[in-house]
């Protein structure tokens, strides 16, 4: 079963559209789903968690149709964290505690003590009294103590020192261990993105440009480094994005089967993909 399956949705917003968007995350996967400022992300999220209701295609979740009746059951099964943490201001972690064992039904309260001890994350302090890291800390925490199988993250790792971040990417890697649980985080950390996912969805304008396993892009793409000249030799197919370099060269993203063998290439980065796909189809 896919944890996952968007089919064709479209959704109009004011001046802003999701088109045609197919997105497939399987079970047991991390998916990275990235893209600049306003290009989806957080509208797909919604769109996946019943939040917003498309204007046609169909969301499934854990194989449950997120327009169903019986996807208010599913939910239990899906921890949510967003880019802005949502609780009282004057409620306290603990008291925050006691709030979500009445709300799920599989509430692990020692879990849940376990993370807030390991976040070093304070009982007693009001909410609004955190920082924006201890808030994220703190909605990650309460995600996994009701032992979901889908994680859902919007730029969850936000607002985290590189320690604790590194830290958080341990925990969502332990968390898949298990073959029926999955991930779906968004974030413009496309080095984390890159060190935990197993593939990444790269939405550009409302458009899902392209989704596939990480290791298969980073094996199709590859970065020249050289003079215009050289770059201009190459075919035109070839070049998926090009900018000026230092003393008048370029560098650019290429296909590695479209140039010549032998080329000598730089191993191209998930970021590097991502920022020359951008510039590519601004030309």
């Amino acid at each position: 079963m896919n944890a996952i399956e968007l089919s064709h949705i479209h959704k109009s917003l004011g001046g802003f559209a999701i088109q045609d968007l197919s997105l497939t995350v399987p079970s047991g996967t991390i998916c990275g789903l990235v893209g600049e400022n306003g290009a989806g992300k957080s509208t797909t999220i919604r769109l996946m968690m019943n939040a917003l209701t498309p204007d046609s295609g169909t969301a499934r979740v854990l194989g449950v149709d997120a327009a169903s009746p019986e996807f208010r059951e599913v939910k239990e099964d899906v921890g949510v964290v967003l880019d802005e943490a949502y609780y009282p201001e004057t409620l306290t972690a603990v008291q925050v505690g006691r709030v979500m064992a009445e709300t799920y039904r599989r509430w692990d309260q020692k879990r849940y003590e376990d993370f807030l001890d390991r976040f070093q994350l304070p009982g007693k302090k009001r909410f609004k009294d955190f920082s924006r890291g201890m808030k994220m800390k703190l909605s990650i925490a309460v995600a996994l103590s009701h032992q979901p199988r889908l994680l859902v993250l919007d730029e969850a790792t936000s607002g985290l020192d590189p320690i604790v971040r590194d830290e958080v990417l341990e925990i969502f890697n332990e968390f898949t261990r298990e073959e029926d649980h999955s991930i779906l985080i968004s974030s413009h950390i496309l080095s984390d993105l890159e060190k935990l996912c197993d593939y990444i969805a790269f939405l550009h304008q409302g458009r899902l440009l392209f989704c596939d396993e990480k290791d298969r892009l980073l094996e199709t793409y590859g970065v020249f480094a050289g003079t215009a000249e050289q770059l201009e030799s190459l075919q035109r197919e070839a070049v998926v994005g090009r900018e000026a370099s230092g003393f008048g060269g370029v560098r650019a993203l290429v296909r590695r089967e479209e140039v010549p063998a032998g080329l000598e290439l730089e191993r191209a980065s998930v970021e590097d993909i991502i920022l020359f796909m951008v510039k590519g189809a601004r030309k």
